[in-house]
């Protein structure tokens, strides 16, 4: 991969925030020891299968989004190497399981790797939660297992695959090994994101109040300690029926980092949450697909790691929109259960007329544009062509882009505008959205590019869809809706490149 030269140019981002906020709390960031490590290069090099694709799924037409023969749910988003998981099955009716444990990558191009059997099982019916304040579904089933992760699984996002005997059936429950080494880059899975979006056992999702299937006000509460249903839009996939929306956005861009060896950890958006001095042991951070939730200390942590130094490339849409406030479970359980408490940035009445719930915030959270270079903007739905507006900028190096040239379908479904006065940000991409070709709805998206204060970068790609252009693993499924994207594309993987290694030597 062809290292790319350093800016002309540096000036100094935010100088205040860098002042105030990272020097004493990250001091000594950027001198942090260093190797170069092999263990994702080693790790791909075992053998992999592709075992790990649900072959047999059923979906109850009654809620359109669970599978009752088998479903389960994980103690925790992410867990290190010596701690312990526990796992919450349902079989309705009741019968025999297993659950095989399978550490997602590239392996080949198998796209996973096999690491654990647990059971069989003698299932059970486990019962469905009543509905609790603020509407919030939270299962209190009995663990059918634990596991004491073993030391020597690598960082990953893993899947368990639930087998039901009787029929075949099988779903997933999802979770992230996370570590805590030096590292280049750490992968942020957007799984707030997935959770409010999870309408299981029927409409519970953040967006149902009992009255609206989109609601976007307060008042509605997620919880953790439940399965994730089929997803509920864009488009119907399988793979996601107990897995959240990795599958669709944020594994194509796994299964290309580790098919190139990238020094690479992963983590959730509840580490980012609670573990600001975790964001401190990378050079560059990853918000990858649909990573809309954030909470104000995710929003602190990250902003404060980006003026210590930290590269942060917002490989995503609708990013940093809503915010949430993570908070115990009955049981005393941290960061299981959530609701909406605002929106970042300020009031706009022109998002308010399209979703008339979200007047009564207060809107006094920070402004998203000063983590990432732009905002979420109505009409906030819709899709374009990555069209180059700056093709001298080093993010196109090596891509021949020029000035116009356009990467059909990339952007969408949702994109970021507005770009931010934030000293040497430069628009990369824009152009008009629509809602079908030839059907333009108003909106303008902007890809952007800043330099941080310590020689690092913030890229802000605009679009969920960015991994669309970087991979097709196996049992991906293209998205296609206001418009669609062509798969991988030499240039948004060159253009990626050329970011990581910036990322990386900065």
């Amino acid at each position: 991969m062809t290292p790319v030269p350093p800016a002309a140019t540096r000036r100094e981002f935010l100088q205040g925030l860098a002042a105030a906020s990272a020097g004493a709390a990250l001091a000594g960031c950027r001198t942090m020891p260093r190797r170069e490590s092999s263990l994702i290069r080693s790790e791909n090099a075992k053998p992999g299968t592709r075992d790990w694709l649900l072959t047999h799924t059923r979906i109850d037409p009654r809620t359109r989004y669970r599978c009752p023969w088998i479903e389960g749910y994980v103690s925790r988003t992410s867990v290190r190497p010596g701690e312990t998981l526990d796992f919450f099955v349902s079989t309705n009716p009741a019968s025999e399981f297993t659950l095989d444990i399978y550490r997602m990558g590239y392996y080949g191009g198998a796209g996973g790797r096999w690491v654990h059997q647990l059971g069989p099982f003698a299932g059970r019916v486990q019962p469905d939660p009543v509905i609790g304040r603020n509407r919030v579904r939270d299962c209190q089933w009995e663990a059918c297992a634990s596991l004491r992760i073993p030391r020597d699984w690598v960082s990953g996002v893993h899947v368990g695959k639930l087998t039901e005997h009787r029929t075949g059936l099988q779903s997933y429950v999802i979770f992230i090994v996370r570590d805590d080494r030096p590292v280049d880059l750490l992968f942020q899975s957007s799984d707030t994101t997935w959770q409010a979006y999870n309408r299981w056992p029927d409409q519970f999702a953040l967006y149902d109040d009992g009255r609206e299937q989109w609601y976007c006000g307060a008042g509605v509460d997620v919880s953790f300690n439940r399965p994730y249903g089929l997803y509920c839009q864009i488009l119907d996939a399988p793979q996601s029926l107990g897995s959240g929306e990795f599958f669709l956005w944020e594994y194509p861009f796994v299964y290309w980092l580790e098919q190139h060896g990238y020094d690479v950890s992963y983590l959730s958006n509840l580490d980012t949450h609670a573990d600001p001095a975790g964001l401190r042991r990378a050079k560059g951070f990853l918000s990858v697909g649909h990573d809309e939730y954030y909470s104000l200390e995710m929003y602190e942590n990250l902003r404060t790691a980006i003026a210590g130094g930290l590269s942060a490339g917002f490989f995503s849409g609708n990013t940093c929109c809503g915010r949430i406030d993570p908070r115990p479970d009955a049981a005393g359980r941290p960061h299981r259960i959530y609701g909406r408490t605002d929106y970042f940035g300020p009031r706009d009445e022109a998002m308010i007329q399209r979703f008339p719930s979200m007047a009564a915030f207060p809107y006094r959270s920070p402004h998203e544009s000063q983590l990432f270079g732009a905002r979420n903007i109505p009409p906030c739905t819709g899709g374009a062509d990555w069209i180059c507006t700056a093709p001298d900028h080093w993010i196109y190096t090596g891509t021949g882009m020029r000035r116009g040239d356009a990467i059909p379908g990339l952007i969408g479904w949702e994109f970021h505008g507005d770009p931010a006065p934030l000293p040497g940000l430069e628009v990369v991409a824009t152009g008009p959205t629509q809602d079908a070709p030839g059907k333009p709805n108003g909106g303008t998206y902007t890809a952007t590019a800043f330099p941080g204060p310590r020689g690092n970068i913030v890229f802000n790609a605009t679009t969920c869809w960015w991994a669309d252009g970087l991979s097709e693993p196996p049992g991906y499924l293209h998205p296609s809706v206001y418009t669609t994207p062509h798969g991988p594309d030499l240039r948004v993987q060159r253009m990626t490149e050329n970011m990581l290694n910036r990322m990386v030597r900065a």
